[in-house]
């Protein structure tokens, strides 16, 4: 486990997490909420747990940093038996996110995700330091956030600090219990992309609990599937999942449009894409008359002065319209053509991390890239 003081500065990379039998009896009850789960998640991957309502996922996940006591089995992170350590100190290590963020009313977004480190016995300016970055690691501005409370913040917003809390002490492992549940479709997409850009760069092991089958595809590198008292149905990548599921209980869980889900496989930045003229949006007149006519295009897209996408406009009368929508690199192909598709003249513009043009996509590009897809994977 990791070192809790203030010489802490293990790489942020995450551990293996093995469940040993892992069971969890309530006093009084018929049969167990968990009954003997054994699963073996590899150092730096992403499992998500998902199952129906009632089904032990939650429980399981919170028995991994003995949020609740398990009654019977093993756990062990990085090869250490944690059942029997100070439960404090783990959760401590083990960084948690939940639905609604969790985060503590009467504490700034600073003081928040601060605690633990604090906690571990971290200097101020160590802590002050860790804030800083965590802060522009999930994409909010320190200068802005720094001194707000939660109640100043959007739903989104609240997300992304809990998630900064959870990584601020650079634990090896990262649970996350429907974190993203209470927030509005569009600021969920948001989110889960973050998710997995934050994880390309930080390789944590994650485990995730969600109901919703989409999710679990989008960012699971394994999927277990999980029927009553967390009996696993299938324990797989999502394409082997989609492509053979284990029995009828898991193709039920599945759902229907199972080769639509797979679109959910592959990300924006894995495809070609197009290109369009690009201007600033404060050039003058004939510098865009003469960037139209050299590119044989019909439209032209405005960028900023940071290089981001803010208007069209079309040859002819140069009348310009709003972006309305960009897709950024790491979207799934399932997120683009939901873009595409919204979007009157059929592309929209792809960004990237730091939300500067990278390209186009249309519709054909995306109905191109996923025949092929689909067909090479049927």
């Amino acid at each position: 486990m990791a070192d809790g003081g203030d010489g802490h500065d293990r790489a942020g990379h995450g551990a293996s997490i093995e469940l040993e039998n892992l069971s969890k009896r309530y006093p009084g009850s018929a049969e167990a909420a968990v009954d003997g789960v054994n699963m073996s998640i590899r150092a730096g991957e992403t499992v998500v747990l998902v199952g129906p309502s009632g089904c032990g996922k939650s429980t399981t996940l919170k028995m991994i940093n003995r949020l609740i006591e398990p009654t019977g089995g093993r756990i062990r992170i990085d090869g250490e038996d944690v059942t029997g350590i100070n439960p404090v100190r783990l959760r401590r290590e083990v960084g948690y996110a939940i639905q609604s963020s969790g985060l503590f009313p009467h504490m700034t977004v600073a003081q928040n995700i601060g605690l633990v480190p604090r906690m571990l016995g971290w200097s101020r300016a160590r802590t002050g330091e860790r804030v800083e970055e965590m802060l522009h690691l999930v994409g909010l501005d320190p200068g802005e956030f720094r001194g707000r409370y939660p109640r100043r913040l959007s739903g989104g917003q609240q997300q992304r600090v809990g998630v900064a809390r959870a990584l601020a002490a650079d634990p090896p492992v990262l649970l996350m219990d429907e974190p993203f549940g209470a927030v509005d479709p569009i600021t969920r997409e948001r989110l889960q992309d973050e998710l997995l850009r934050l994880q390309r760069e930080l390789r944590k092991t994650i485990v995730f609990v969600t109901h919703d089958f989409d999710e679990a595809v989008k960012l699971g590198d394994r999927i277990a599937v999980l029927r009553e008292r967390s009996h696993i149905a299938q324990f797989d990548t999502p394409e082997a999942i989609l492509t053979g599921p284990a029995d009828g209980f898991v193709s039920g869980f599945v759902g229907a449009g199972a080769a639509l889900k797979r679109l959910n496989l592959t990300q924006v930045r894995d495809i070609r894409l197009g290109a369009c003229p690009t201007v600033a949006e404060d050039a003058p007149r004939h510098e865009i008359l003469d960037r139209l006519r050299d590119s044989g295009a019909r439209e032209v897209l405005l960028l900023d002065a940071h290089r981001r996408p803010v208007g069209w406009l079309r040859e002819g009368d140069l009348a310009r319209s709003p972006v309305r929508r960009t897709v950024r690199a790491d979207a799934t192909l399932r997120d683009a053509l939901e873009a595409v598709l919204a979007d009157r003249a059929g592309r929209v513009p792809v960004t990237g991390p730091d939300g500067a043009y990278a390209g186009v996509v249309d519709v054909g590009t995306l109905m191109d890239s996923a025949h092929a897809l689909l067909a090479d994977r049927t």
